[in-house]
């Protein structure tokens, strides 16, 4: 039997496992941030988040196990575009989750939000991850030089981005 892999909305029962995702230096990396968020803080993010029209946060669920976080972020209701942003738990990596999440995150986007544009920031040396949007039909807009500062270092990051019309 093929499991199945969605997009669920999250829910209060999430948030012990965003917090772990959260306060996963191996994680955060990717975002260019901190692992450093308190479960207060994490529920202080989620109540405000319910009545946002900004963003649309959703938990990966493989089955009925959670394997992720994906989220379009700072939507624009004018502009028709939002951020993209992806975390997969590390026991989950390296499955082939990352591009099929993205998939179901960009088809939400487009065809629920009827969003123009999708962009994502990726840092330039993870290469894996640019093949993987590439793939998907991201297409690199820019280099941002020494944008990111992450373990003691600046990094450059990518930003990415895809049209609904090439989706």
């Amino acid at each position: 039997m093929e499991q199945k892999l969605r997009l669920r909305t999250i829910e209060k029962t999430d948030l012990e496992f965003l917090h772990k995702l959260n306060n996963d230096p191996d994680v955060m990396k990717f975002w260019f941030e901190e692992p450093y968020m308190s479960m207060e803080k994490l529920k202080e993010a989620h109540e405000k988040s319910q009545n946002s029209t900004q963003h649309r946060q959703f938990i990966l669920a493989l089955d009925n196990e959670k394997i992720g976080y994906v989220g379009l972020f700072d939507m624009e209701e004018r502009h028709r575009n939002a951020e993209f942003g992806i975390m997969i738990d590390p026991e989950f990596q390296g499955n082939g989750y990352a591009g099929k999440a993205t998939k179901l995150a960009l088809e939400y986007g487009f065809q629920q939000l009827n969003l123009h544009k999708i962009f994502l920031f990726v840092a330039k040396k993870n290469e894996k991850a640019i093949h993987i949007y590439e793939k998907i039909g991201f297409q690199i807009e820019g280099e941002l030089k020494e944008h990111f500062f992450v373990d003691g270092t600046y990094h450059d990051a990518v930003m990415m981005r895809i049209f609904q019309r090439d989706f």
